[in-house]
C-alpha cells in the first residue's frame, strides 16, 4: 500500500521542472503563492455561509477601524476566497447603495 504522503498536493511542487520563460516562471509563482481562507473553528460544519460572511464583515471592520486599504488586502483577499464572487459582487453593490446590512464603513 503506498504512503499517505504520496498524495499530498504540496508535493505537486517538489519535483523539479524544465527550463521555464520568465513569463511561465511568474505564472508558477503565483499558483504556488494560492492560499485559501485558514479553517475557522467558529465554522465547524461544511456549510461556510457564515464564515463567508464573517470574513467579509471582518474586512469591513478593518476598513472601518483602519481606513487603510493596504492594510486590510489581506483580508479582503480571504473573503474573496470563501465567498462566491456573485454575493461580495452583490455586497459591494449594496455598500454603495448604502443598503448593506453588514458593517458601515462610511458615516
Amino acid at each position: 500500500m503506498p504512503d499517505i504522503t504520496d498524495y499530498k498536493l504540496n508535493k505537486i511542487f517538489t519535483a523539479p521542472v524544465g527550463e521555464l520563460t520568465a513569463e511561465q516562471e511568474e505564472l508558477l509563482s503565483e499558483v504556488k503563492a494560492v492560499r485559501t481562507t485558514p479553517r475557522d473553528s467558529r465554522f465547524p460544519s461544511q456549510n461556510q455561509a457564515n464564515h463567508c460572511w464573517n470574513r467579509y464583515n471582518e474586512w469591513l471592520l478593518c476598513m472601518k477601524t483602519t481606513n487603510s486599504e493596504e492594510g486590510c488586502k489581506t483580508m479582503r483577499h480571504l473573503a474573496a476566497k470563501i465567498c462566491p464572487t456573485i454575493w461580495t459582487d452583490k455586497w459591494d453593490e449594496e455598500r454603495g447603495e448604502g443598503t448593506f446590512a453588514g458593517i458601515k464603513t462610511e458615516e
